[in-house]
């Protein structure tokens, strides 16, 4: 474990190379406020840290940065969160108060929000079940006891997949629950067509519909419906402006990975208990080893439907982004559950 004052220097260290980009001197922290030791000490300090893995010590320069090890150890140890006073949370409300009445412009609207805020790159996971509404659904029978259950959104977007026909539900039987359901649940959203059934239709299917029970079974495999993430991003130019994308080769590597959305939605591991930070080899891809990605979940009524994430250098201002990504993100979900009432 760190002593008191390895910690002091190794916090000196980090802000200041977070704002220079530069190698850090023991003259610099020395004088640096809140430091209070003498740059002899400070480098025999220094000295210690890089022993230790928290600092390293590139080839051409006298001055140390900081290593992945250092910087888990800051955000884990040595962070604090940052103190938003209420003029800064009413203009951040503020920003949430623009009508936008579609869910996929209000996501684009937070990752742009957040981009300019941070000066990196943001990357948003949004489902599509929260963002597609039914256009209409069909059953299509293969045998007796097989079918595919077909839903088409008002995107054009098409699912099927296979369903198993409960033996004492005719043919009629589907067909008029079908019509049923094509007649109450268009320009629904597909996140809320089972709450829809459950709330409006219980009484009427238990009305009209032979063999209820079965019903509802073939009813929970046709609105058995699996989502499409889709993938929103902004700030590209930013992160590119940082200086350690002044290399060509990493600058490549970077944006090859960019346009690959499969790898994107791997960078975002969805969690639900609070920010995550990973640094550089934690990420666990080549591509952005050299980076870290900051991710927070966003609800719906409570319930986590997305989630947003920060990438930039490993050089990036962890303290800002931290406590940006988490208000941001309380002030997106409650815009996301207000509109999701509305509907």
């Amino acid at each position: 474990m760190l002593t008191e004052r390895q910690k002091r220097i190794l916090w000196a260290i980090i802000n200041n190379y977070i704002v220079s980009a530069e190698p850090v001197g023991s003259r610099t922290v020395s004088k640096k406020e809140g430091v209070g030791f003498s740059a002899a000490t400070v480098r025999n300090e220094m000295a210690d840290l890089e022993e230790m893995g928290y600092l390293e010590q590139p080839h051409t320069s006298a001055g140390r940065i900081p290593s992945q090890k250092g910087y888990r150890f800051y955000v884990d140890h040595l962070l604090m969160p940052q103190k938003w006073t209420s003029s800064d949370l009413l203009s951040f409300q503020q920003l949430f108060s623009q009508n936008i009445d579609r869910v996929e412009l209000a996501i684009q609207h937070t990752s742009n929000i957040l981009s300019q805020l941070t000066n990196y790159m943001t990357i948003c996971l949004g489902p599509r079940v929260f963002i597609d509404r039914l256009n209409h659904l069909q059953v299509v029978p293969l045998s007796d006891r097989s079918a595919v259950s077909i839903a088409v959104t008002d995107r054009g977007y098409v699912q099927q997949h296979r369903i198993t026909l409960p033996e004492d539900v005719s043919v009629s039987t589907i067909e008029r629950l079908i019509n049923l359901l094509n007649h109450r649940l268009k320009g629904i959203s597909l996140s809320k067509l089972k709450a829809t059934v459950h709330q409006e239709l219980t009484n009427e299917l238990k009305r009209y519909m032979d063999h209820y029970e079965q019903t509802l079974d073939l009813l929970d495999q046709i609105l058995h419906i699996h989502h499409e993430e889709r993938i929103y991003t902004s700030g590209t130019t930013r992160m590119l402006e940082q200086p350690e994308f002044q290399d060509v080769a990493k600058m490549k590597m970077l944006l090859n990975f960019l346009e690959e959305d499969q790898r994107l939605i791997q960078l975002l591991e969805p969690n639900t208990d609070g920010v995550h930070v990973r640094i550089g080899d934690e990420i666990h891809m080549e591509e952005v080893n050299h980076c870290s990605i900051i991710t927070t979940s966003y609800m719906i009524n409570g319930e986590p439907v997305g989630t947003i994430g920060v990438l930039g250098p490993t050089r990036m201002d962890y303290q800002r982004v931290i406590s940006l990504i988490d208000i941001l993100t309380q002030f997106f979900s409650q815009q996301l559950s207000s509109m999701y009432e509305d509907e």
